[in-house]
């Protein structure tokens, strides 16, 4: 609540008189500004991470990016009006900020992926941990970020007495300033060079060594002998427990990598594009590939999903494959197998996954060394963006390897624009195939594809292949563990001309399942009150056909 303000005696400012500085004044106001730089991109940095962490771990990047914007800001506003009462003591109360800041901004990273790594599968309240984790971080730290810039209006106050829309305009372009470099500096040069956990420990240490040297060095004249010291000590316990964090983060990060993915992990990298893990695929144990968390190819039953996406739509015309996303080169094996095949196409976006798709041995002893054969040809490139300049020969299949259309950031790749273009690079009787989730447990998001496929001209032919194991969850872009993963996956033939084409089945691979016939009567009903990623209604979903 805002508290109705007393008219203050004229001459009796908040504060006893200028504060008596080691500077010049005009220096002084130039150091005050650079803390607030300093503060505000680290402030940007930390509320990043956040997001950046709960898109990895829980999925949906709106969403996160929603909880955490939404209750920083919030919690800013309260931090501000907080931060009142702390007037009179300024210099003190903006060192004590800064060092809690500094601790829980710094340590949020690890904190939100240990209890997502071992608590995450316990199930119960638990499962929640992760999510219940993120707003208390966002919490805090915007109350704390919210109650830096009262503060330092004090501090720049004391110095030199301005107008208020003056001072608050210093402020305020030095803070905006400082988050536009926050900005750029976490995807640019934190996170690929550092990565999260490092990254974030290393602001901390930054926020703690700029807000000490602020208090201790320009203002500590307005301090106590006992407040000085205090703060000196704790500054230094804070740095040390940040500096033996990142000095133990890497231990950390292997064992909360085994913790969410097995004991069998051997590869983690950061690409351009998304987090790449590894796990398994030597010495006869199935080979697990995660992106950004994420299941996406399951040893134990990855050839039955990849058979199901390919052989039915190879059983015409496929001297011209094209395959769109597929950068671990399980789709282009199977592609390969067959007969007659002049010339496969992969179009996929994180060349990272495909320099490991050609020289890891696992990942490319699985693929059969797809890359190595001389009719594949790689374009790394946005699928989206590649078809809107593709070339006029038109590809007799095309396969739409592509993350689950239930991620916010493939939305795009699931839109009426994307099958159009997809159409256009057709042949008259090619076909296009479409893995659009599993159908027993997100029905509306499978038939919101089909509806949109129908209403880019094609004709359907709607199918779905179980997992080899009951007792294990099927498909690609499930959590690791998830005690409600699918266990199925549901596919979509397309045929251009509009009419359903013929679903010819391979003896040799997985038999496809026809629908029930109450799956078939959610078709459409449950796509016209469904988005995917929330992507506006005329452009994915569609009435009934």
């Amino acid at each position: 609540m805002i508290e109705p303000q007393a008219p203050a005696r004229p001459a009796a400012p908040p504060w006893p008189g200028p504060a008596r500085l080691p500077v010049r004044p005009g220096t002084g106001r130039f150091l005050v500004l650079a803390c607030v730089f300093v503060c505000a991109a680290c402030g940007l940095v930390y509320e990043l991470e956040l997001v950046a962490f709960a898109s990895y771990l829980i999925g949906d990047s709106v969403t996160q990016a929603s909880v955490v914007l939404s209750v920083m800001v919030f919690a800013m506003g309260i931090g501000s009006l907080a931060a009142k009462r702390l007037r009179w003591h300024a210099a003190a109360g903006f060192g004590a900020i800064e060092i809690v800041l500094a601790l829980v901004g710094g340590c949020s990273a690890m904190a939100l992926y240990a209890v997502f790594a071992w608590t995450g599968g316990w199930g119960g309240i638990w499962a929640e941990g992760p999510r219940c984790l993120l707003v208390a971080f966002s919490l805090a730290i915007g109350l704390l970020v919210g109650a830096e810039v009262p503060l330092l209006m004090e501090l720049i106050q004391r110095i030199r007495r301005q107008d208020a829309g003056g001072a608050v305009a210093d402020l305020f372009a030095a803070d905006y300033v400082g988050a536009l470099v926050g900005g750029l500096a976490f995807p640019f040069l934190l996170l690929p060079f550092l990565g999260q956990l490092t990254g974030a420990l290393l602001t901390g240490s930054v926020n703690v060594v700029a807000g000490g040297a602020l208090v201790l060095g320009l203002f500590r004249r307005d301090l106590t002998r006992r407040a000085r010291w205090t703060l000196l000590l704790v500054g230094l316990t804070v740095l040390g427990v940040l500096a033996t964090a990142a000095a133990l983060a890497d231990e950390f990060e292997r064992a909360a990598r085994h913790a969410v993915y097995g004991k069998d992990v051997r590869v983690a990298v950061q690409t351009g594009v998304q987090e790449v893990v590894l796990a398994g695929g030597t010495r006869g144990r199935p080979l697990d590939l995660f992106l950004d968390g994420r299941l996406r190819v399951g040893g134990r039953d990855e050839r039955r999903y990849h058979e199901a996406l390919v052989r039915p739509a190879m059983a015409g015309p496929h001297a011209r494959v094209l395959v769109l996303g597929g950068g671990d080169g399980l789709a282009a094996r199977e592609v390969l197998r067959r007969p007659g095949v002049r010339r496969v196409d992969v179009v996929e976006l994180d060349a990272g996954l495909i320099r490991l798709a050609r020289t890891d041995p696992g990942l490319s002893a699985l693929n059969g060394h797809a890359y190595d054969d001389p009719r594949v040809h790689v374009t790394t490139a946005d699928a989206l963006t590649w078809l809107r300049a593709a070339p006029p020969v038109p590809y007799d299949v095309v396969i739409a390897d592509l993350p689950d259309p239930g991620i916010t950031a493939s939305t795009k790749l699931y839109s009426q624009e994307f099958y159009g273009l997809a159409r256009r690079v057709l042949a008259a009787d090619g076909r296009l195939v479409v893995h659009a989730g599993p159908v027993a447990t997100r029905p509306r998001v499978f038939w919101t594809v089909a509806s949109t496929l129908r209403a880019s001209g094609f004709g359907l032919s709607p199918y779905r292949v179980l997992g080899r194991d009951p007792g294990f969850p099927a498909g690609p872009d499930r959590s690791a563990g998830a005690p409600r993963a699918p266990h199925d996956w549901g596919f979509l033939l397309a045929d251009p001309g509009g009419t359903a084409p013929p679903l010819r089945l391979d003896p040799r691979g997985p038999r496809p399942r026809t629908l029930t016939p109450r799956e078939l009567a959610a078709d459409g009903l449950a796509a016209r009150r469904t988005r995917i990623g929330g992507l506006p209604a005329s452009t994915l979903v569609h009435p009934r056909y």
